[in-house]
């Protein structure tokens, strides 16, 4: 387990951008230093389509994502990930093996929609 971090104040939360977003599209990514999944998410008209790789072959099946909504950090600046770049940071958290699970609403929601 993990120490909490330091504490921050709600302006700093604030800052960190997180969204519901749709996948729309997942392929593998072999090209990927470790085992990925490729993603494509629609965040609604607001954001609109971006893209993303993601560490989650443990659980996860491309075709099993697709219409799955899940968080993701859209604020963060764009980032090369092997041959692709990364324009969101899809959210997860680890299982007991420390493999990752990815979090979305429990129910469906509007894309777009911020985290508070």
């Amino acid at each position: 387990m993990t120490e909490a971090a330091p504490q921050i104040t709600y302006a700093d939360f604030e800052k960190v951008d997180i969204r519901v977003g749709c996948i729309t599209r997942a392929e593998p990514y072999p090209e990927a230093r470790k085992p990925a999944i490729k993603l494509w998410l629609d965040f609604g008209p607001e954001i609109g389509e971006k893209r993303s790789s993601a560490q989650i072959t443990k659980h996860y099946a491309p075709e099993e994502l697709i219409g799955r909504q899940v968080l993701a950090v859209v604020n963060f600046p764009a980032r090369q990930i092997g041959k692709m770049i990364s324009e969101v940071l899809v959210l997860g958290l680890p299982d007991a093996t420390g493999e990752v699970v990815l979090i979305g609403p429990g129910h469906d929601v509007p894309l777009g929609g911020k985290m508070f």
